[in-house]
């Protein structure tokens, strides 16, 4: 292969500023941890200040890359807003956006309010769109940016006793897609990750249930929950200039579920 051709440093996200939103606990943790890890400064934002502020200084202090942590509320657009400025205002721009903040709640469709309902389409869906619209802007205006989405493959297959949550990972690869076609000339990817079954914080609660075993693990081709460093790979190529022809797509990591 003639040494011109780029390879592996295609991965190396050296001087990227990346915003994770949900950042502070699972599966962003550990993508925070991953785009820290390929050189990027990280912003980890989450609810709570000082969980943010801890993970930050673990990723700096780890990694010798800068990490700030930032609070921030994603259903809130003001909240968004001030995120997105203050970053602005300390990097000059936000190269990555990972848009992993989402919540789940469990149960037939007669037994779960409304108000639960529409807590998880503002946090997952809202949320999401609302971090998209405002890194937009100054993605376009650099002419690069990768945006990651994090759906799941609840967003492609359904599963009884999850309407709010298969709803609003639906609507987040169809977001996906749509962003990806409105940006394709732009310089701006726009690409989702849906993860199948992780042991993440949200998930642990369940972990030996029946039903989980059954219906959840049992439906994973390799047989096992997928651990949280196995995200980090996809995430820092949907991350990276490696995945420039990539706009729109949906990269599964389920341990083959969808594949049975």
């Amino acid at each position: 292969m003639p040494s011109s051709l780029p390879g592996i440093n295609q991965f190396d996200l050296t001087g990227n500023v990346a915003i994770i939103t949900g950042g502070t606990k699972g599966l962003g943790t550990a993508m925070a941890a991953g785009l820290a890890s390929a050189g990027a400064t990280v912003i980890v934002a989450g609810r709570n200040a000082s969980q943010a502020a801890e993970v930050a200084q673990e990723l700096e202090d780890t990694y010798g890359h800068p990490a700030t942590g930032v609070a921030a509320d994603v259903t809130s657009p003001e909240d968004v807003r001030a995120m997105v400025d203050g970053v602005i205002t300390s990097h000059e721009k936000i190269d990555i956006l990972v848009n992993s903040a989402g919540i789940n709640v469990r149960g037939a469709i007669d037994e779960v309010s409304y108000e639960d309902f529409q807590q998880v389409q503002k946090t997952n869906v809202d949320g999401t769109w609302l971090c998209c619209r405002e890194v937009i802007p100054h993605m376009k205006s650099a002419g690069y940016g990768r945006i990651v989405n994090i759906a799941s493959t609840l967003g492609m297959v359904g599963l009884a006793n999850r309407t709010p949550y298969t709803s609003s990972k639906g609507a987040v690869v169809q977001l996906t897609r749509a962003l990806g076609l409105e940006l394709a000339t732009s310089g701006v990817t726009c690409n989702a990750i849906c993860p199948g079954p992780f042991l993440t914080p949200m998930n642990l609660p369940f972990a030996d249930s029946e039903e989980t075993k059954k219906h959840i693990v049992g439906a994973v081709a390799l047989e096992r929950w997928g651990d949280l460093r196995e995200i980090q790979g996809p995430a820092i190529l949907l991350s990276s200039p490696a995945s420039s022809y990539m706009t729109g797509s949906l990269l599964t990591v389920d341990g083959g579920w969808t594949a049975k």
